[in-house]
Parts: structure tokens; sequence; C-alpha cells
């Protein structure tokens, strides 16, 4: 077959350098255009010298037109509020495109303004926008032109719930999430109070009571259940560079013993090749590090009559670029592992 002529819009920060790199060893992948806003007239080996000898290309300016007439499929990692800008021109020039912000997450325009701060200006592509978790939609993914691609905690939380929404097995009431992320989830820029000094040998809660990613959360758990369900979500920074761990907790509906509960998972996902259900260990993100592989497991608290779910993943591979690249191939119908196989970084 032809290459896929790619583009990476938004190349300089984390997530799109990811993108970048895992693309520069696909093998159905040609990479046409990597732009940058602050850095644009860099040369991307650099400003990333990982990927020097595989990626020589300037980062240019980003022209949405010209990118799309160039490209099959465009990867737009931004900050969220600036895809919704140039998505339309995207795909007017018949370019796919994998938005790996949060522009196109949530299918209620209303949302945008109390979850993003920010009004849609495209709110009829809203609709049109498959959330990019192939666990959840697949099938969708095979045919739709727009990904929305799942935020790096909502990506571990959902999969960590998801059979056991999926199955009635918990109440959709009382539902809490405690999920950890390492810094790189702030993206390049970063922001005040992550220099070393302040993140090392720190822990630290944020976003509190409404942190963004709720939003998409909830409205993903919503309809598996089919019905309202609200989930209480605490996000943490903790001091390493990659990486989420999330757990859940939730009330049992029924009983059910930790046995079944994993034959649940495991047949969940038996058609799922990046995610790993865990009997005898308890995922960890160092084992997820560097791959877009994602570790579950779930212990069940009789006394309690809770349900404990864990999932580790690393926060800019299944939680960002690794899951795009999962969907473009799910997008052009090659296996969905292509350009994905390799396992974690361990230690």
């Amino acid at each position: 077959m032809n290459k896929i002529k790619a583009s990476v819009i938004g190349a300089s920060g984390y997530g799109g350098a990811e993108a970048v790199r895992l693309l520069t060893t696909h093998p159905h992948v040609e990479i046409v255009h990597v732009t940058a806003e602050t850095q644009q007239g860099q040369i991307m080996s650099t400003l990333y010298p990982n990927l020097r000898g595989f990626i020589d290309q300037t980062m240019i300016a980003v022209d949405a037109e010209r990118i799309g007439r160039d490209s099959d499929v465009t990867f737009v990692s931004l900050p969220s509020g600036k895809a919704m800008h140039m998505v339309p021109a995207l795909l007017e020039q018949n370019c796919k495109v994998i938005d790996i912000a949060a522009d196109f997450r949530l299918h209620d325009a209303t949302l945008y303004p109390p979850w993003y701060k920010f009004t849609h200006v495209a709110p009829d592509y809203l609709r049109e926008a498959v959330y990019g978790l192939p666990e959840l939609h697949r099938e969708a993914l095979g045919t739709t032109r727009l990904v929305a691609n799942p935020g790096c905690y909502p990506a571990a939380s959902l999969l960590a719930l998801l059979p056991l929404l999926q199955h009635g097995v918990v109440q959709h009431e009382g539902i809490v999430i405690d999920a950890k992320s390492g810094i790189s989830g702030a993206g390049r820029g970063g922001g005040g109070g992550l220099g070393f000094a302040e993140v090392n040998e720190n822990v630290q809660a944020y976003g509190l009571p409404r942190h963004n990613h709720i939003a998409e959360i909830e409205q993903e758990l919503s309809s598996l259940a089919h019905a309202t369900v609200q989930v209480v979500f605490t996000p943490h920074l903790i001091p390493m560079t990659r990486g989420i761990l999330a757990t859940a907790y939730a009330r049992l509906r029924q009983d059910i013993g930790e046995d079944e509960a994993l034959t649940l998972y495991e047949t969940t996902y038996r058609e799922a090749p990046f995610v790993r259900v865990l009997r005898d260990a308890y995922p960890q993100t160092k084992a997820t590090m560097g791959s877009n592989y994602c570790d579950v497991t779930v212990k069940i608290d009789p006394r309690t009559r809770t349900a404990i779910a864990i999932a580790a993943i690393d926060n800019l591979g299944r939680g960002a670029a690794g899951q795009a690249v999962h969907n473009m191939n799910l997008m052009f119908q090659l296996p969905e592992t292509t350009g994905l196989l390799a396992p974690g970084i361990f230690p």
C-alpha cells in the first residue's frame, strides 16, 4: 500500500513529539510536515535529540489548508481551545484529523464554557467526532474522519472501570477516582511550580473539585451505563516524568468474588491487544512507560462491598500519542497494533 502521509501540528510539545517518535518508525507512514508555534524554524532533532537521524525536518508555521492538502491524516497536539479553529479547514481538504487535545471530546457544546472556559467555535463537528478509545468505539473509529483522542486521566480511569459499568456490577453513584500523574502531563510549556525544586520529593493534589477531565469521564461512563454517572475525581502530581496510576472505587450492586471479577475483565478485554489484565500483580507505571499498553486489575473488598479497580498507563503513550497512532491504524484499516508493539521501558 502507499504510505500514509501524516503531519503533526504542535510537534514541539511533549505529546506532539511523542507522536512524531512513533510515526518515524511506523512501516506505513511518511511524515510530511511538523509544525510549532513557538519553535518554528527549529530543526526537530535539535529540540528533541532522541530523534536525530530519524527526523531532521524544520518545524514550520501552521498553514491548515496547505497541511490538509499535503496530508492524509493530521495529528493536532495543541493546548485545548486551539484545534477547533483549524480542524474544519483540515477536514475540508479531505484530510483525516486526530485531535490529541480536548476540543472535540465532548458531544455537547454547552459543556465547554463551564469545563474548559471557552465557547466552541465549531460545534457542528462535535457529533461527528468519535471518542478515540477503541475498547468502547472500535467500529466507529474505522469509518470516521475526525477522532477526539481521550485525555490521559480519562484513558486510565475508563479502562479501569469499563468492565464493571458495562456489566452492571457496580452502582452508578458514589464512584471515586484517585489518580496520580507524572509532570510531563502538563506539557513542555509546563507552568509555575513545575520546576525540579518544587516537584522533587513532593506530592500534591490539584484541579479540585472540577478538573476538566471529569466531563469526558462522566460522558463515556454514562453512555456505557445508559444512565447518569457522576464521579469524584482527584488528580495528584507526583515527582516522576511519565506515567499515570488511577485507582477507582465503586460500590457493588451484586455480590461478586475477586476471581469472577477478574474473569469479567479478561472477557471484556479479550480482543483488546493493548490491555493486560493482571491477576497476581498490581499495575505499576514503570511497566507501561514508553508503550501503548494499559495494565489493569480489580480487587473486591467484601467487607465494604467495594470494587477497587486499578490501571497504569504512560500518559504520553496510551494517554496521548500512542493512543493517537492506535486510532490512526483503525482509521486506515491497518492492524491496530502496527508500529506500537514495543514493550515498556524497564527499569
